[in-house]
């Protein structure tokens, strides 16, 4: 398994359209273009052209459906997905937070800015025993670096913040994305 990986990730149910209606379901050459691609792209300077020889296809057509199926949905993001441990990342702790509902969106917004980061979300408190509602994810190459780029989180929330905890990694799960059968 490479170090990272640069793959699209496919929407649930072949996605939806702007205004949350279901888009056709996913057939033909798009089909194939995203089983082609799930389990990542080619790791070749030219990703694009390599996967167009592989469907017999021109690369500016795999790269305008790919771009067509991300703005409509079908996939939601085409990225990195780098393996943390093999860069010598092992503390993996998932800051939790808890901040007035109003401010959630600004909060979250500048905590997910922060280049340390990877994903920063907004998910709901299970009142009395879970009041945190903003998740953020911090990886560092041990408890100490995790916990100071958590001091940078708290330092950046000041008095917003309520409450807080850090949830560590204790063991590493596969990390993968919707799949299709081929």
């Amino acid at each position: 398994m490479p170090d990272a990986a640069l793959s699209p990730s496919p929407s649930p149910a072949g996605g939806r359209g702007e205004h949350g209606e279901p888009l056709a379901r996913l057939e033909g050459i798009d089909r194939r273009l995203v089983v082609a691609t799930q389990a990542g792209l080619p790791l070749a300077p030219r990703p694009y052209h390599a996967l167009a020889e592989e469907l017999g296809m021109a690369a500016a057509e795999v790269m305008a459906r790919l771009r067509r199926m991300l703005e409509s949905g079908v996939i939601r993001r085409i990225g990195a997905v780098p393996n943390h441990y093999a860069l010598g990342y092992r503390a993996n702790g998932m800051s939790v937070w808890d901040v007035a509902d109003e401010r959630i969106d600004a909060l979250g917004e500048a905590v997910g800015r922060l280049p340390f980061v990877t994903h920063c979300y907004h998910r709901p408190r299970a009142l009395p025993l879970w009041p945190y509602n903003l998740f953020a994810m911090v990886h560092g190459r041990g408890r100490e670096e995790v916990e100071a780029k958590v001091a940078e989180i708290a330092a950046l929330l000041g008095a917003d913040c309520r409450a807080h905890d850090v949830l560590y990694s204790s063991r590493i799960l596969k990390k993968t994305g919707l799949r299709l059968a081929g």
